[in-house]
């Protein structure tokens, strides 16, 4: 067999299956693309993780595109976050064109052009329907990653929690965290919580405070409230398609913490709600993170212990997680290993920095009889990718330079007036327009301060009225002891004293007495 017969035999038996898969593309060898060596992912497959890593403009977000497109299709729900914007178009079907129909003739898969069903949502409220969550839903573990606290700060900020927890303090929103710091720094809890949690020092609450209110000041403080976003609107189909929830982050692209930790909230929600489900035919959603190495920027160990915990567990609750970044190295070691469908466009070695980066993600793909592994991964050109997957056996599959279809949407945003029409129309939007406000924390504790001033005031009161009453009853004696009357008695009972002393009578006689007068 020549070694393009002997290229698509092991393509066909590492790639097909009669089970429901992605259609990727046409695996390509020494330049010529083969039409008959197509490369899929079995659905089964997609809660086994993966990486979609590339440099940019390598074609990582028009990949995503696809593996959207093709879940949705198959009935799986989506949830992808939108960096820049620019992926709304995925509701519209796209146009055919020149580069697009060749394309698809080489690949032997008709261009079809479709829409699929869309809601937009926003952290701000600004780009589609208001995402939230709690603050005692956060935790403070990925708080502390929001507010990019140290080790001491987050320490205080577990008392926080673990008090309001113990005094059944609901922690909504900012307020409620900013009033719970304020009671048990400066105000009547410091003394109740220094025996039992220890005291916080002022130094300290002030940082957490300064970072409370700088994230407000950053207009993004509605993210934490109520209406809690209600994990299940992630897992919705719509004439039996699945839905793809698109978080429009673009304005608030500046705050990596703030926007890669959320996304992390939604994930260990859906860990801790969902039932186990086992191996499924295919996953109940699968979950994109775009430009993931924010997720683990300057991570603290709590947090990455956190994340390892949510990637190798809760694809036995039948969600699939797909990190995109540029390089390989951007995701943990410990993370890396738990990721069993690769994606890999082309790298760039124009530094040693980037031949460094080259040489360790060669080491994570299989040995190939067909490729040599840095060389293909420098040559790969736009809308062409480096693909091992597990096959429908949870076998790694033979490594494959991936010739890849087109989206059948289209590619790049709606318009304006498309975009707004379709956040209005959306049922999901009107359900977390508007905010509530529960009694909660601020508005208990503040009760509580009140009474208390009120308590104080009644005892000053008191104390002041019996002081007054004393030095009333103390003025009238004294008056009385004052007045001629009590003068003219206090004489004669002294003047008696003394005659009685000196043995002479103290009794006034008339005229005329014993002296002859």
């Amino acid at each position: 067999m020549s070694k393009r017969d002997l290229f698509v035999a092991a393509i066909q038996k590492s790639y097909q299956t009669d089970k429901p898969t992605i259609h990727l593309g046409s695996a390509i060898l020494d330049g010529e693309i083969i039409t008959e060596a197509k490369v899929n992912l079995p659905l089964r497959m997609m809660n086994r993780h993966g990486l979609v890593a590339g440099a940019t403009g390598s074609g990582k977000t028009r990949t995503l595109q696809v593996l959207a497109e093709q879940l949705s299709a198959a009935g799986v729900p989506v949830f992808m976050s939108d960096i820049k914007g620019d992926l709304s178009g995925i509701a519209q079907p796209g146009t055919s064109n020149a580069a697009i129909e060749e394309r698809s003739a080489i690949l032997g898969t008709p261009f079809k052009a479709q829409g699929y069903p869309v809601e937009l949502y926003s952290l701000s409220g600004n780009k589609g329907a208001q995402m939230r969550a709690t603050i005692l839903e956060f935790g403070p573990i990925l708080l502390s990653k929001i507010f990019e606290l140290n080790d001491t700060q987050s320490g205080v900020l577990a008392i926080l929690f673990k008090y309001a927890d113990d005094k059944k303090l609901p922690m909504i929103d900012l307020n409620d965290l900013k009033k719970v710091l304020s009671y048990l720094s400066e105000g009547p809890g410091a003394a109740e919580i220094k025996s039992d949690y220890g005291s916080i020092s002022s130094s300290t609450a002030g940082t957490i405070l300064r970072k409370i209110v700088a994230l407000e000041q950053q207009g993004v403080g509605s993210i934490f409230g109520e209406k809690s976003f209600d994990i299940s609107d992630l897992i919705n189909k719509v004439d039996g398609q699945g839905v793809i929830s698109l978080l429009n982050i673009s304005d608030v692209q500046d705050k990596p913490a703030l926007f890669s930790t959320f996304m992390l909230s939604l994930l260990a929600e859906l860990y801790q709600t969902l039932p186990e489900a086992g191996d499924l035919d295919k996953p109940k959603l699968v979950f994109f993170l775009d430009e993931a190495h924010l997720l683990f920027k300057d991570a603290p160990k709590a947090f990455m212990d956190q994340i390892e915990q949510v990637v190798r567990l809760i694809r036995s609750k039948g969600v699939g997680i797909f990190f995109c970044t540029q390089m390989a190295q951007d995701i943990p070691v410990s993370v890396l290993a738990q990721l069993g469908n690769r994606v890999q466009h082309v790298l760039r070695a124009f530094t040693p920095q980037d031949a460094d980066a080259l040489k360790q993600t060669v080491k994570t793909y299989p040995r190939s009889d067909f490729y040599s592994i840095d060389q293909i991964l420098t040559t790969l050109g736009i809308g062409q990718a480096l693909i091992t997957v597990l096959n429908d056996k949870g076998i790694p599959t033979e490594v494959a330079a991936t010739h890849l279809l087109p989206p059948t949407s289209v590619m790049g945003p709606m318009t304006q007036s498309d975009y707004e029409n379709h956040v209005r129309q959306s049922d999901v939007y009107l359900k977390y327009k508007d905010p509530i406000d529960p009694e909660s924390a601020y508005e208990i504790l503040t009760k509580r301060i009140e009474e208390r001033a009120r308590q104080e005031a009644q005892i000053k009161e008191e104390t002041t009225v019996t002081k007054t009453s004393g030095k009333q009853e103390k003025g009238m004696f004294e008056e009385a002891l004052a007045s001629p009357l009590a003068k003219q008695i206090g004489r004669e009972v002294v003047r008696g004293v003394f005659g009685m002393l000196f043995g002479k009578s103290t009794t006034r006689t008339k005229k005329g007495g014993i002296f002859g007068f």
